[in-house]
């Protein structure tokens, strides 16, 4: 038996994190249980922890002796199997702390712009320096900004990491970057270069085109150390210019280029700053990366149009080589769609009015020069697939490319059914986690790029199916606490992008969005088995239920509800403003209080209560989990109360179901009946969803789960609006903000590009192929149904590589699956077989 996979803070080999006590974990490879490990770590040559042997099947660790500042620590793990077998030494891995004491930070604050006007957009400025060393040893960068960097040591790139630094709260927390750059590092002189753009500090962002959101300026912070020791930092002694290539460059409305002046003129002292350092911080988190590329295709468009087709949409940027001459220039303008006429539009996702600017541009003013040309955006960032030339240079020769952007995450499942549009659908929610998972979680890449907090709430189980995103929405929750108010409200959008209006405040008292604050924790520990990310939002999941508990005190403003007996009407929400529902076919989401709010409410004050009362207990607070069970208890009354008539829904609207019985609501006999009421619904409708964005990701399985498999499957496979398989018809590679984001005469509205209804493809890992992975334990439940000839879902899990499958042959199914090393699932059949396998592959 041997230890694969081995991760520090779920990263492999991370550079550059200040987590005191880091957490180490790995994977079994042959056998069937472990049941030892060793752990060795060693530092400069020498052994610093050896844990011994350790009795336990557990895969994970905390590293057992403190660490010290810039250290690196080198790790590897043993096993015995079952018959107490010692395995082989994995291979190594290591992590490498980043600056933990801040007398360390001895760099200086720098300025490049002598002036600013914050009015208008600003060239990139091109900062340099030269430094000598001479003997070459371990080089490490340690470098941040105010906007974005690229760094370069000798002509060469530092790291792979784009719009570096990421985005954050950047008055309260800044992550700088630690570099090995040992191999760019030579004897002698050596010549740095700098180039820093607008960014997420001062770019346009949101759906507003609020800019400048963090400061006006932009700055650098840059410390370069060889074995230790400081041979260059960012001081009085740069020299900066603004008369460069890149003109303009901003993160959502692209860049100005002028190739005449790629040598870099003008240069002038820099201004030293004041800012400090006590925000700066490690990130601990993937960084950003290029990932996928796509080729263009140039179509003709029946306006004349030139338009390039990179047949993917996606979040990122692109990349260009064209022969032309001086001062041609060449115009790209970005979108997602193609309008109803086939020609190019980039409207559905613009706020013209609402816009500062008038709008989101996503576009690139590239002015050539003599011979050939190449261009790779640097400092920003667009969502589309399609992108309009404008331009007078010849095309025959160009090659145009889009890259996709986001962070570096590893794909870990897959699913493939019988029927290709479902496994369109899943593909269409790999590429819209994808796009929005630049940093943050983000609703879509286009006309807001919001961290919304509902949309991950929603989508949480299902995206950590898809990908290996638990630091990224780790990094996110920290952004969430940064920006909780003080009464316990959770900012709906965390790191801001717009300047904050009165009115968002009083939403950010949301429930359901909110919530995510316990929500989005609680399903990370439940497929994870790491309980530190409930000790490190425990805080603020207490002052956003403490605000809930204040809102269920107030009395109703409406007379005929306080004039109502209401026996619970303490643990009952009927004031304050929530999105509710949102967005419900044939329902006006911008007037939210169409749909009951204090249903909504009330149902997840008691969700949010009795999950809280879950993790008091898993963190050992057994009064709080007391109190907090008690909450819930009573608000399960009062939703009770004010939503049924003696225990029985009466709604045309599939959500009020939904949410009941997913949360646990009614009595058993009640669920059964609410169940039975939800399938008529459904059937009714012609088999078509009328649930919004909060119920929605729970209508499939609570139909399936109550017996109402071949509903649920109708759903998943009816391809009229609303549904999920009719974007697919409709040609989507990504999945939309609204049910109709093409209507059937082909218009385009909205963002093109949002995950949140993505997540019914969790339904089809944990659902269909029954893949549940919960503190530890795999159950696999299949729910098969001759909709489909077969399904085959694989999950690389935390605890290992899980298969689940299935297939017709006749009337029979047979189930295929298989259970990683050291691991034992619970296999539940639909013909009522139940056992528990240990590791292995089996056919049933």
């Amino acid at each position: 038996m041997k230890a694969v996979n081995l991760k520090t803070e779920h990263l492999v080999n991370p550079i550059g994190i200040d987590i005191s006590e880091p957490y180490l974990s790995w994977n079994c490879l042959g056998g069937k249980k472990q049941t030892a490990y060793e752990i060795e770590a060693v530092s400069e040559g020498q052994v610093i922890w050896n844990s011994g042997k350790v009795i336990s099947d557990k895969m994970n660790e905390i590293f057992g002796v403190p660490v010290a500042s810039k250290q690196r620590i080198s790790w590897r793990v043993r096993l015995w199997d079952e018959t107490d077998t010692e395995g082989e030494w994995s291979e190594e891995a290591f992590f490498e702390m980043g600056i933990l004491d801040r007398k360390q930070f001895v760099a200086k604050w720098i300025n490049p712009e002598l002036t600013c006007d914050p009015q208008v957009h600003k060239p990139a400025s091109y900062l340099k320096t030269s430094f000598s060393v001479e003997k070459t040893g371990n080089a490490r960068l340690y470098i941040t900004c105010h906007g974005l960097y690229e760094a370069y040591i000798n002509g060469s790139r530092v790291g792979n990491f784009v719009l570096a630094p990421g985005t954050y709260t950047y008055d309260k927390k800044l992550a700088y970057q630690t570099y090995d750059v040992t191999e760019l590092v030579k004897e002698g002189q050596n010549e740095v270069q700098v180039i820093l753009g607008d960014g997420w500090y001062r770019s346009c962002s949101g759906v507003d085109g609020d800019r400048n959101l963090y400061g006006e300026d932009v700055a650098l912070y840059f410390q370069l150390e060889i074995d230790g020791k400081v041979v260059c930092i960012s001081d009085e002694n740069w020299l900066a210019s603004q008369h460069g290539p890149i003109r303009e460059n901003d993160m959502q409305q692209g860049e100005v280029i002028d190739a005449t002046m790629e040598e870099v003129s003008g240069y002038h002292e820099v201004k030293i700053e004041n800012f400090g350092v006590e925000n700066l911080a490690c990130s601990n988190c993937a960084p950003i990366a290029e990932m996928e590329r796509f080729e263009g295709k140039i179509i003709k468009t029946p306006n004349g149009e030139t338009v390039i087709d990179y047949g993917q949409n996606l979040a990122g940027y692109v990349e260009f080589t064209i022969n032309a001459h001086a001062g041609d220039e060449i115009i790209l303008t970005h979108g997602e769609s193609l309008d109803e006429n086939g020609n190019f539009t980039a409207e559905n996702f613009q706020d013209r009015k609402r816009h500062k600017e008038g709008g989101t541009k996503q576009q690139v003013i590239y002015t050539c020069k003599e011979g050939e040309n190449h261009y790779k955006s640097k400092f920003t960032i667009w969502g589309f697939r399609y992108a309009k030339v404008e331009t007078t240079a010849d095309l025959s020769a160009a090659k145009f490319t889009s890259i996709a952007v986001y962070s570096k995450m590893e794909q870990l499942g897959t699913f493939e059914c019988s029927n290709a549009d479902v496994n369109q659908l899943v593909k269409n929610s790999i590429w819209s986690q994808k796009s929005n998972f630049c940093d943050v979680p983000t609703d879509c890449p286009t006309r807001e790029r919001a961290a919304w907090t509902g949309d991950m709430g929603v989508f949480v189980e299902t995206g950590i199916f898809l990908e290996d995103c638990y630091p990224v929405i780790r990094k996110w929750l920290g952004e969430c606490r940064l920006n909780q108010h003080d009464d316990g409200k959770v900012a709906n959008i965390a790191p801001k992008n717009n300047h904050p209006s009165f009115f968002s405040g009083l939403l950010a008292g949301s429930v359901g969005w909110g919530d995510a604050c316990i929500i989005v924790p609680y399903a990370l520990y439940q497929r994870y088995g790491d309980k530190r990310v409930l000790e490190e939002n425990y805080e603020m999941m207490q002052k956003w239920y403490h605000f809930l508990e204040e809102r269920a005190k107030q009395k109703p403003v409406n007379p005929i509800k306080r004039l109502k007996r209401n026996p619970y009407r303490r643990y009952t929400i009927e004031t304050g403003i929530d999105y509710g529902e949102w967005c419900e076919p044939d329902v006006e989401s911008t007037n939210a209080m169409r749909t009951p709010q204090g249903k909504v409410a009330t149902a997840y004050f008691a969700q949010s209560g009795k999950l809280l009362a879950e993790i008091a207990a898993i963190l050992g607070r057994d009064e709080d989990a007391a109190n907090y069970r008690k909450t819930a208890e009573q608000a399960k009354k009062a939703f009770r109360h004010i939503a049924t008539e003696d225990g029985k829904i009466i709604s045309d609207r599939q959500a009020e179901y939904v949410r009941a019985i997913s949360f646990d609501l009614l009595t058993e006999e009640e669920k059964q009946q609410a169940a039975a009421d939800l399938n008529e619904l459904v059937v009714k409708n012609g088999y078509h969803l009328n649930t919004g964005f909060l119920s929605t990701p729970s209508l499939c399985p609570v139909l399936a789960q109550f017996g109402y498999v071949e509903t649920a499957y109708k759903l998943l496979l009816q391809d009229t609006m609303p549904s999920w398989l009719y974007a697919v018809k409709k040609g989507a590679t990504t999945i939309w903000e609204n049910w109709d984001g093409i209507n059937e005469k082909g218009e385009v509205k909205a963002s093109l590009n949002h995950y949140s209804y993505g997540a019914i493809t969790g339904w089809l890992f944990a659902g269909v192929c029954g893949i549940q992975l919960k503190e530890g334990k795999i159950t696999i439940q299949p729910t098969p149904h001759k909709s489909l000839q077969y399904a085959k879902a694989t999950y690389q899990s935390p605890v290992g590589e899980i298969i689940s499958g299935w297939k017709y042959e006749g009337d029979k199914v047979i189930y295929e699956v298989e259970i990683p090393s050291n691991a034992e699932a619970e296999v539940i059949l639909q013909d009522g077989r139940r056992e528990v396998l240990a590791a292995g592959s089996y056919q049933l």
